[in-house]
């Protein structure tokens, strides 16, 4: 049997438009809020995890990155891992985590991602960051796969993904008779929600009729349905039993029940049983020993609206073509059955690749503690988050799912 593991403390920096930040110091906001809210110092780290995706290409800074962002913390001579996973680079930085508690290597470890993705003046640098998240020597058959999807040809000003994404909605479209307007639904509850987050990078609630009319980017998606470039941070101290005994936030430390990282596969474009989102939720329930009806709250990848539709389907939070009429019925908005993106999500909330998948974490754990505010979900015991990163043949190159339990 395993060791079991847990989150003892967890922060997130505001996100949005940081110019006066850097790496460095986005990093120390969140290491050091992360430290206060497990009770604990740097003496106490014996291992780090450091996820960062843009960092080599936007300002030239490689290969040592995490060494080089903690050591003004005073955070030097422990094992300190870089690590890239395109978008799901946070949260696969916890699975290796994970790992080397359940060896019995260490007790107290650091999980931190931060990124700096705001560069007016280098939009070439930004839009090839971006592509590079897909197969540089095939991009004929990216193209390829946005035609067979029925999307259209990339446009000039908007990342290859939004292209992507809209091809892969268009197709839901004519398979279930997904309406824009269910689009349009899912970025409206989570703007709302992300007016109740005060790190939101967005706060302005949105009703269905002005994401609507919001500004076009590829159809069927308006900006409002588009997460934006961010800046920001997330870090988290992950222990075993007895790392937890010997910090002071005993009370609040939230459990790890599953973590499940798998890559994409060879499989035709309209398998949906078979989607990296899937199959990493079905990886995860059975790590877990839990279904999704046990879910009560979760936070997935919508780094467009769409995206939030499929992993709802992918979870098994609803039947592949319900989810238009589910969210009429309000079941994926606060106070609905299973609340889905209560942060605001990727699109209100903002989208740091490199600390992504930490800060979907963080909205969790805050809700599991019950200290979520006006956004809180009542009596949330299981939480589920879906981070997901890149593109590779018909789907995310890699995605990881993962499942909290809220203390006793």
């Amino acid at each position: 049997m395993s060791r079991p593991a847990f989150i003892a403390g967890i922060s997130m920096t505001a996100l949005g438009k940081r110019p006066d930040d850097s790496v460095k110091s986005l990093t120390a906001e969140a290491v050091t809020a992360a430290l206060k809210d497990a009770g604990a110092t740097t003496d106490d780290i014996q291992a780090a995890w450091f996820s960062n995706t843009r960092q080599p290409m936007l300002e030239g800074q490689n290969t040592v990155r995490g060494q080089i962002a903690l050591r003004g913390l005073g955070i030097t001579g422990i094992p300190i891992v870089n690590v890239e996973n395109a978008c799901a680079s946070g949260s696969t930085a916890l699975l290796q985590a994970l790992h080397w508690i359940r060896a019995d290597a260490g007790d107290i470890g650091l999980v931190v991602g931060a990124e700096r993705m705001v560069f007016p003046d280098r939009p070439d640098r930004v839009a090839a960051a971006f592509a590079g998240g897909t197969d540089i020597h095939d991009r004929e058959g990216v193209l390829a796969y946005i035609r067979a999807m029925g999307g259209e040809p990339p446009g000039e000003g908007r990342s290859l993904f939004m292209d992507l994404y809209a091809a892969q909605a268009r197709a839901h479209m004519a398979l279930h008779g997904t309406t824009q307007s269910d689009l349009a639904r899912i970025a409206a509850k989570n703007h709302t929600a992300a007016a109740l987050n005060p790190k939101s990078q967005y706060r302005t609630p949105m009703t269905l009729d002005q994401v609507l009319a919001d500004k076009p980017i590829v159809y069927p998606f308006t900006r409002a349905m588009c997460a934006p470039v961010s800046d920001g941070a997330a870090a988290m101290i992950v222990c075993s039993e007895a790392g937890l005994a010997r910090l002071s936030a005993q009370a609040r430390a939230v459990r790890i029940r599953a973590c499940a990282l798998l890559s994409a596969t060879e499989r035709a474009p309209d398998d949906l049983a078979h989607h990296i989102g899937r199959r990493a939720a079905l990886a995860a329930y059975e790590e877990a020993g839990l279904g999704p009806d046990t879910i009560d709250v979760a936070e997935v990848h919508d780094a467009t609206s769409y995206a939030e539709l499929q992993q709802i389907e992918n979870l098994g939070l609803a039947a592949p073509g319900s989810v238009g009429a589910r969210l009429i019925a309000g079941d994926f908005a606060l106070g609905g059955r299973t609340p889905v993106n209560v942060s605001g999500g990727l699109v209100a909330k903002g989208h740091p690749v490199g600390a992504t998948g930490i800060g979907q974490l963080y909205e969790l754990v805050t809700q599991l503690r019950g200290e979520a505010g006006p956004r809180q979900v009542a009596n949330a015991r299981i939480a589920i988050a879906e981070n997901g990163g890149g593109f590779l043949g018909v789907e995310e190159a890699a995605t990881v799912v993962t499942i909290l339990e809220r203390p006793a």
